[in-house]
């Protein structure tokens, strides 16, 4: 009886390519846009993700508007064209955004709409949120105590602190004696 793989050769060993670790002296592993740090191996869209406030569809339109390959590496960038994108970024952003994008409408102090990004975004919303505190608004009522803001269901989620549920008497420990009365 003849055997099933006579006759054929054995398969050979498929070698490994060994992965591309381009390592290119003019790559800058870190760029400052808006005071944040950046990772410069990273494609310029996805980089820009990075600022607290620009999420990629903001990231597109100010790479579009710069004019900055979106696909390109942060860090292979010339000088030139980082600062082309700073400048689009760092300059007044509701001229570049459309108004549906922004995320301010209507600024309780300007009446405008403004984008807010990076460290503005974080003292943009303490300042919100002390403002709701001082004029004891429900909501502001509900972040000092550290409760639920938006409407959700407390009674069985977002419990917090040590003791959740019942606590039982253990067996061994003695109840407590009546009080004696006076007769």
């Amino acid at each position: 009886m003849a055997k099933p793989n006579a006759g054929k050769e054995k398969p050979k060993k498929v070698e490994e390519k060994p992965k591309k670790t381009v390592v290119d002296e003019n790559l800058r592993y870190i760029v400052r846009i808006l005071n944040t740090d950046l990772v410069g191996k990273q494609q310029v869209h996805m980089a820009l993700t990075g600022i607290k406030g620009v999420g990629r569809r903001c990231a597109k339109v100010f790479t579009d508007k710069a004019g900055v390959d979106p696909f390109a590496t942060l860090g292979l960038l010339p000088d030139s064209e980082i600062d082309k994108l700073k400048k689009v970024i760092e300059e007044d952003a509701t001229k570049v955004l459309p108004v549906w994008m922004v995320n301010r409408r209507g600024d309780i102090e300007t009446g405008t709409d403004i984008h807010v990004m990076a460290m503005d975004l974080n003292m943009t919303l303490r300042e919100d949120l002390d403002l709701m505190k001082k004029m004891r608004s429900y909501k502001g009522i509900r972040h000092e105590r550290g409760l639920r803001v938006r409407g959700q269901r407390t009674r069985s989620s977002g419990r917090t602190g040590a003791i959740v549920g019942v606590s039982r008497k253990k067996e061994g420990t003695p109840a407590a004696a009546p009080a004696a009365t006076k007769e």
